[in-house]
């Protein structure tokens, strides 16, 4: 073995070259089904149409990915990953301090960013036929979720019995999911105001639960349309 690093380097950088260019396609093949899934939802999808999408062969793609169920677990879990990251930083521990117009204006802005940037996650984790797979691990995703929303509760309401507080999580998370649905659906001033519409739900429903544990309300200023 040569004692010299610059004479070995270029028989080491071709593999690494090579998974780069790997993981770039990849990223092109899963970007390409993630439009596709959004326009025509994934029982629909084919991955004649991913690959046309990409601008690459069908062949090109059978090298990375086997089938279109395929596609779709990768992309879910780099999803899930993404937004198991979202709602850690949501759900953090709330300031008392904090007025709980702002504390639940946080977390709705956060979960609304992240669809809105990744529309394909609503598309996937609602359609009818989604991947047994992915099916599964939403449950497993809405589950720790829920947990989390009930901490998040229990230092608002410490004196609420446990089937209380589950049961309040479970109704914050439907009124949010309820209301995605609708803020997906549309654009610019209209998602706004939708998106408005649904804080002002979950802070009426959360208000007279929490009293005054979190700081006063502050006075919100009307925005022109």
């Amino acid at each position: 073995m040569s004692d010299n690093p610059q004479k070995d380097s270029p028989q080491k950088e071709q593999p690494r070259r090579r998974q780069a260019r790997g993981e770039r396609r990849i990223a092109q093949l899963l970007e390409a089904a993630a439009s596709v899934f959004c326009t025509t939802g994934y029982t629909a999808a084919s991955t004649n149409a991913i690959a046309r999408e990409a601008g690459v062969s069908p062949g090109t793609l059978y090298q990375f990915f086997p089938n279109k169920e395929a596609i779709a677990i990768e992309l879910g879990d780099r999803l899930m990953h993404e937004m198991r990251e979202t709602y850690g930083e949501a759900l953090a521990p709330v300031d008392p301090a904090t007025p709980l117009e702002q504390a639940v204006g946080a977390a709705v802005d956060r979960f609304i960013a992240f669809n809105c940037d990744h529309p394909v996650f609503f598309a996937l984790m609602h359609g009818p036929d989604i991947p047994g797979r992915i099916a599964e691990e939403h449950d497993a995703l809405h589950a720790t979720l829920i947990s989390r929303v009930e901490g998040l509760l229990l230092s608002l309401l410490p004196d609420a019995r446990p089937a209380e507080v589950t049961r309040t999580a479970h109704v914050c998370l439907g009124m949010y999911k309820a209301g995605l649905e609708l803020i997906l659906a549309h654009e610019g001033a209209e998602r706004d105001a939708y998106i408005e519409e649904i804080k002002k739900v979950l802070i009426g429903y959360l208000g007279p639960l929490v009293g005054d544990r979190l700081g006063p309300a502050q006075a919100t200023t009307t925005r022109s349309a």
